[in-house]
């Protein structure tokens, strides 16, 4: 594969998988045609990069597909002034993105294996990469006007709430009934609440298991 053709694929992705499915914000689209997204998959998946489908990245990870990204960072709008914070940076691939329409970026990712991958791949970027659980977030950069869960979790724990500033957004893919749909959350009064916008098969994130209640 040759750098033109990364690039061909590039422009298919955008036309085919982002502008048909809702992704319209014009600095998403020009973030996600610029990244060189080959760059963030196993050597053996090169050719796959710009696949509509889930990449996966061993020890039971993915990469998110574009359009579930694409969406996600649709609906949080995000703006130059923007601290972000990401949360399953796995290769750095949605931190590369992000960090192309914001102040500053935060990644977390726990798995060693993939933070290493990720720091190679995002080096010559502004991106600081966190190693530690990805539930935990990065409390020492908080508060975040925008959080961006790059997968599909079944809650969001109060300690990454915690994290996002007065009328800072999340966005993540909620995990319900087996089904992720793609949600828009925001903090504001005292409180937090989230609104479902469309159906998107993700890549489930590690550690973000609901708290069953008792069965008598």
């Amino acid at each position: 594969m040759t750098e033109h053709n990364f690039e061909q694929m590039r422009r298919a992705m955008v036309a085919s998988q982002l502008r048909t499915t809702g992704v319209n914000d014009p600095s998403v689209v020009a973030a996600m045609g610029a990244v060189p997204r080959e760059r963030f998959v196993p050597g053996d998946r090169v050719a796959a990069a710009y696949a509509d489908a889930l990449v996966p990245l061993g020890n039971d990870r993915q990469l998110n597909t574009p359009m579930s990204l694409g969406r996600l960072l649709t609906e949080a709008q995000p703006d130059e002034k923007d601290r972000a914070l990401v949360i399953g940076a796995a290769t750095g691939y949605a931190a590369a993105v992000l960090a192309r329409m914001v102040a500053s970026v935060v990644a977390v990712e726990e798995d060693p294996a993939l933070a290493a991958a990720a720091k190679a791949a995002l080096k010559g970027t502004e991106v600081k990469l966190v190693e530690g659980p990805l539930a935990k977030g990065y409390k020492k950069g908080a508060p975040y006007d925008l959080i961006l869960i790059d997968g599909a979790v079944e809650f969001i724990p109060d300690a990454i709430i915690d994290q996002l500033a007065e009328d800072g957004r999340l966005v993540a893919a909620i995990l319900d009934n087996g089904v992720s749909r793609i949600s828009i959350g925001r903090r504001g009064g005292g409180g937090f609440g989230t609104v479902a916008v469309a159906d998107a098969a993700s890549a489930v994130l590690p550690g973000f298991v609901k708290p069953r209640g008792f069965i008598f």
